[in-house]
């Protein structure tokens, strides 16, 4: 169990240091600040009010969304938010049909 707990403080130390600084925008909340972890061909961000997002690329122009609520005991699984596309003409934008959007904006 040390062993365990010692790899995932590592990760998230690991996850905390390649942050980069953004702007998101997510539906439900008003355009927010954000430290963005990319890892390939996903990122994770937290939300205001503390849960956290992550998105990961399923298959070529589709993906899926994941929030894990602030207070997510052990074994509670996240809401999943699947069938996530491009939105045409706003780039790191992704959406599924009117309901769901998300943005991402890195700092250069």
């Amino acid at each position: 169990m040390r062993f365990l707990t010692a790899t995932l403080i590592w990760a998230a130390m690991v996850v905390a240091a390649a942050a980069a600084p953004g702007q998101c925008s997510v539906t439900g909340y008003d355009s927010f600040d954000c430290d963005v972890a990319l890892d390939g061909g996903g990122l994770t961000f937290e939300l205001p009010d503390g849960a956290i997002f992550a998105f990961a690329v399923i298959e070529d122009g589709m993906g899926e969304g994941y929030v894990i609520a602030a207070d997510a005991a052990p074994g509670q699984p996240p809401q999943v938010l699947r069938d996530l596309r491009p939105v045409d003409g706003q780039p790191g934008c992704w959406a599924r049909d009117e309901d769901y959007q998300f943005c991402v904006l890195l700092e250069q």
